[in-house]
C-alpha cells in the first residue's frame, strides 16, 4: 500500500497541482491585500472617505458586515480575471494538431472507400487518377 501511494504521489499531475494549489495561495494572499490595503481605500477615499472595513448593518442582533463582503467580491473578480488571462494566454500557446493525412478516398464511378495510392478501384477496376 505504501509503494501505491508512492506511485500516486510521484505522478506529474499530482506534483504539478500540489505546486498550483501553493501558488495560488500565495497569489490569492497578494490580492487580497491588494484589495484591502490599496483599492478599497481609494475607492473609500473617491466616495468621500468611507471605510469598507467597518461598513456594516445590524438587524435584530445580526451584525451584517456587508464591507468586507464587498472588498471578498471585488478579491474574486480580481483573481477569476487574472486566472481568465493566464488560461488564455495558455490556449493561444498551445500548438494546434497537425492535420492527419488522409489515408483513403471514394471512387469517383462506384463511391467505394478505397487507398489513397489506389490507381484503380478493386471494386469496379476503373482507372483512378
Amino acid at each position: 500500500m505504501l509503494k501505491e501511494f508512492k506511485d500516486f504521489v510521484m505522478r506529474g499531475n499530482i506534483l504539478d497541482l500540489a505546486v498550483a494549489v501553493i501558488i495560488g495561495g500565495a497569489f490569492g494572499k497578494i490580492i487580497a491585500s491588494l484589495v484591502n490595503d490599496i483599492i478599497m481605500p481609494l475607492i473609500g477615499v473617491l466616495m468621500g472617505g468611507i471605510d469598507f472595513k467597518e461598513q456594516q448593518s445590524i438587524i435584530g442582533e445580526a451584525v451584517i458586515t456587508w464591507g468586507i463582503f464587498l472588498q471578498t467580491i471585488v478579491d474574486f473578480l480580481i483573481v477569476a480575471f487574472v486566472i481568465f488571462l493566464i488560461v488564455k494566454a495558455a490556449n493561444k500557446m498551445k500548438k494546434p494538431a497537425p492535420a492527419a493525412e488522409p489515408i483513403s478516398k471514394d471512387c469517383p464511378h462506384c463511391f467505394t472507400t478505397i487507398s489513397i495510392k489506389a490507381t484503380r478501384c478493386p471494386n469496379c477496376t476503373s482507372e483512378l487518377k
